[in-house]
């Protein structure tokens, strides 16, 4: 008798999905309000509109679809990984201005309302790559008419864009010269937002946060970047990365606190990695 093997987690949850997307199409098949391809308008579908606009009725049952919150998870997971594998059509091929920047558009989202509440006058980023994030945030503070960034990168990539609100400092976020630099540009009078996005091992982002969250201001963030990876959920054989250097260096704070309001979308790559200042 041959062996039965039971499914793999991946038949189950593409199995799942399958279901779940057949329950949200009878959600939009069901629903009282149609949008038609020939006027271009939301329309009431009580019969009499029905009968004058020729759309086939919809049918009454409305029956409401429960969705768990493991489905949701499930679900977001898996299109979190799918999206993030896909890299070279997806995260990789994200510009702004012309300019390339590794990041997820739902968390650019978040970043520029983020900035637009807090309103920073300097604002730390660890991780400069190509400078397209650099431009990105500089490019917010032109329109809210304040804030710097200041950019750290142990190497330099490319050419990155010149912008009056952007410094580059070449060097390991890590270094007390580095530390040192940036300490010296900062005035009781600044905000300050930190963004941490370089080297993605535990310990150098420990090191980052050690270094840079007692520099955030009161009411102010700290963002680790790359918290998805090492199976958060994208990447599971990494080791360990952002996410655990962040759950180490914040259990127990009294200082900061998570803020999940910032990842309502769902999808995140700071998984877990908003933290606001008490």
């Amino acid at each position: 008798m041959p062996l039965i093997t039971p499914p793999s987690e991946v038949e189950i949850l593409r199995k799942r999905i399958v279901e779940l997307e057949s329950a949200l199409a009878n959600v939009v098949r069901s629903d009282r309000s149609v949008f038609t391809r020939r006027t271009g308008k939301l329309i009431d579908t009580t019969p009499a509109t029905l009968l004058a606009e020729s759309v086939p009725a919809v049918p009454e049952d409305r029956s409401p679809i429960q969705w768990s919150g493991d489905d949701q998870r499930a679900l977001a997971d898996a299109f979190h990984r799918m999206w993030y594998d896909h890299r070279s059509s997806t995260w990789e091929d994200t510009h702004w201005l012309g300019h390339q920047l590794l990041k997820l558009p739902l968390d650019l989202w978040v970043y520029q309302e983020l900035i637009w509440k807090v309103r920073p006058t300097v604002f730390i980023e660890c991780g400069t790559n190509r400078g397209g994030s650099a431009l990105y945030f500089a490019s917010l503070f032109d329109l809210i008419g304040t804030g710097r960034v200041i950019s750290l990168d142990v190497e330099r990539h490319g050419n990155p864009p010149v912008h009056p609100r952007i410094e580059y400092l070449l060097g390991s976020s890590t270094s007390e010269e580095i530390i040192s630099a940036v300490r010296d540009q900062i005035t009781p009078d600044d905000v300050v937002m930190v963004f941490l996005d370089s080297d993605h091992t535990a310990s150098h982002v420990r090191g980052e946060l050690e270094a840079f969250a007692p520099m955030v201001t009161s009411g102010s963030y700290v963002i680790v970047e790359d918290s998805n990876i090492n199976g958060h959920p994208v990447l599971p054989n990494w080791g360990p990365g952002p996410w655990e250097a962040l759950v180490d260096f914040f259990e127990g704070s009294e200082d900061f606190e998570r803020d999940p309001w910032c990842e309502r979308y769902l999808m995140s790559f700071a998984t877990d990695g908003f933290w606001r200042r008490r």
